[in-house]
């Protein structure tokens, strides 16, 4: 409930103080008094779009103060909670500053906020109904919702169904991105892998290449040499001079005394020397025996598997792995390509699931509609719109989370006529009885928003002028509702009464707003109903309407 607005040097209000109270508030002046004012006002405390000069002229700054009692149980607590707000009791006090260069500073229970912030608790705290508003029925974007609200719709089957298809899908989309970007390399990592198995890479067979290798290499250089020398060893050169040499000295040892002796031995160890040389020498030539073929396969083999790392930009002792790797690789995407099947079951499952969880959906909503209809009607002929027709379309939309509607409340102000959006079709009046029609029908069961209707009796009296003012005060049982109103049928209604007046002091124009007591209300219905002249038919009038 808003319990108080505190206003200072706004527009034509220098100092104002308004307490409200439960039920049906009526706001009543003359013609250009500054009802709107007070509109303005509470719009701009509550973050609303307001005119671009709201201070006062010869003020600094203008400031607006709203106090509301908020329950316990609140959607307001929520937004609150999420702005880092906590209030100790059922107190919540809004205040806006806004200076003469346009800078606007809000508070909520002296914790500075954003202007969005305010606006998002607006939007649970108040409701404004007019001709004019864009906020509240006669914005088509809300009009989904309001049916939901009226048909205590439950979306949770359509919301859960509906981020089931959304993770199928985007998993389903992820695979097959992933898919098409492996099937891209598949020819490569086929290749590649088809290379690497016939070239079958062990580990550390670069360097055991390398090494026999360089050993060929080397014995290719030093054979010949070898085989000379062995040659000079083995022929009949050496071995045979010094056995000659042995067998003459052997025959003149006999008379040489002794003196042979020594020298003898000598070429007998250089003998054995000698065969131990050669043998060696046959045996390093044995060793560096090789096949030239043998040498040439090796480097083709070392070079290859140079040449496939270099390729690769990997060691050749790591080809080995790589070829792994990429087996791996393959068989994730053919694996891939199997799952891609479950994706799409799975993908076609949940569509299927929403489909049926929408479809379940929009019947409901058009059952809803249909009673909606007929309700919106019934309220209609005490209002003296018996011939007019409203209706509840529900088209079809692009799927959502909550489902696939979209839905239009139309009119068509008698029958055959064509319908169309409520603003549009409807008159002044006929739009303001509409909305009161509608908004009686919606707002049975939520007593948690401030309801304000703005002139929205505009057009109407006698009967129908009473037959909005009942349903004004049935919307306020329970509730609060504030009504700017011309109508004298409805302001004798009221539970609270204020007057809007405006007075000229030494040139300074002045908007004040009185709370009225029983007497004065009499005077201002009377007012109401014969002008400027308030004479005593209009006075009895006046009484008879407060007396009900």
């Amino acid at each position: 409930m808003l319990r108080s607005l505190d206003i200072r040097d706004m527009l034509l209000i220098d100092r104002l103080e308004l307490s409200f109270g439960p039920g049906l508030n009526v706001l009543t002046g003359e013609t250009g008094a500054g009802k709107s004012i007070l509109l303005d006002c509470l719009g701009f405390v509550l973050g609303w779009r307001s005119r671009a000069e709201l201070v006062r002229q010869g003020a600094a700054q203008g400031e607006v103060q709203a106090v509301f009692d908020l329950p316990e149980v609140h959607p307001a607590r929520a937004l609150l909670a999420e702005a880092g707000i906590t209030i100790d009791d059922d107190e919540l006090i809004l205040r806006r500053v806004n200076t003469l260069d346009g800078r606007k500073t809000g508070w909520v229970n002296d914790r500075r906020v954003s202007g969005e912030v305010l606006r998002q608790l607006s939007e649970v705290l108040v409701e404004l109904h007019g001709q004019h508003d864009d906020r509240g029925l006669l914005n088509p974007r809300g009009h989904r919702t309001l049916l939901d609200a009226f048909g205590a719709m439950d979306l949770s089957a359509v919301r859960r169904t509906w981020a089931a298809r959304r993770d199928a899908d985007r998993a389903l989309a992820e695979a097959e991105a992933a898919l098409a970007a492996a099937q891209q390399e598949e020819e490569f990592l086929r290749h590649a892998v088809a290379e690497l198995d016939k070239l079958a890479p062990e580990p550390g067979e670069e360097q055991r290449l390398d090494i026999a290798r360089r050993a060929m290499q080397g014995a290719e250089r030093i054979r010949d040499d070898v085989a000379r020398a062995l040659q000079m060893l083995a022929g009949d050169g050496a071995e045979g001079a010094m056995v000659d040499a042995a067998r003459w000295l052997e025959g003149a040892s006999e008379q040489a005394e002794g003196r042979l002796d020594e020298p003898l031995a000598a070429l007998s160890r250089a003998l054995i020397e000698l065969g131990e040389a050669t043998r060696g020498v046959e045996d390093t030539l044995a060793a560096l025996d090789f096949d030239p073929h043998a040498l040439e396969s090796t480097e083709e083999r070392l070079f290859a598997l140079r040449a496939l790392a270099r390729k690769h930009d990997i060691l050749p002792d790591d080809l080995a792995g790589l070829a792994q790797q990429l087996r791996d690789r393959l068989e994730r995407l053919d694996a891939s390509e199997a799952r891609m099947g479950d994706l799409r079951r799975a993908a076609r499952d949940a569509q299927a699931d929403y489909d049926a969880a929408a479809d379940a959906l929009t019947a409901a909503r058009t059952e809803a509609a249909t009673r909606l209809d007929r309700a919106v009607t019934a309220e209609l002929v005490p209002l003296k719109m018996e011939r007019a027709v409203f209706r509840t379309v529900v088209s079809p939309a692009e799927p959502g989370p909550d489902g696939r509607d979209t839905v239009a409340f139309t009119v068509a102000t008698n029958p055959g006529a064509p319908s169309g959006p409520l603003d549009k079709i409807a008159s002044g009046g006929e739009l303001s009885r509409f909305l009161l029609a509608l908004k009686v029908c919606l707002a049975r069961g939520n007593d948690a928003l401030v309801m304000i209707f703005d002139e929205i009796d505009r057009g109407v009296g006698g009967a129908t002028a009473d037959a909005v003012g009942r349903r004004l005060q049935n919307l306020a049982d329970g509730a609060q509702v504030l009504v700017i109103t011309h109508s004298p049928q409805v302001a004798a209604l009221g539970a609270v009464h204020f007057r809007v007046s405006k007075s000229v002091t030494d040139g300074m124009t002045t908007s004040t707003v009185t709370p009225l007591p029983q007497p004065e209300r009499v005077a201002e219905i009377a007012r109401m109903l014969s002008g400027d002249r308030i004479t005593d038919a209009a006075t009895e009038a006046a009484r008879a309407l407060l007396d009900g």
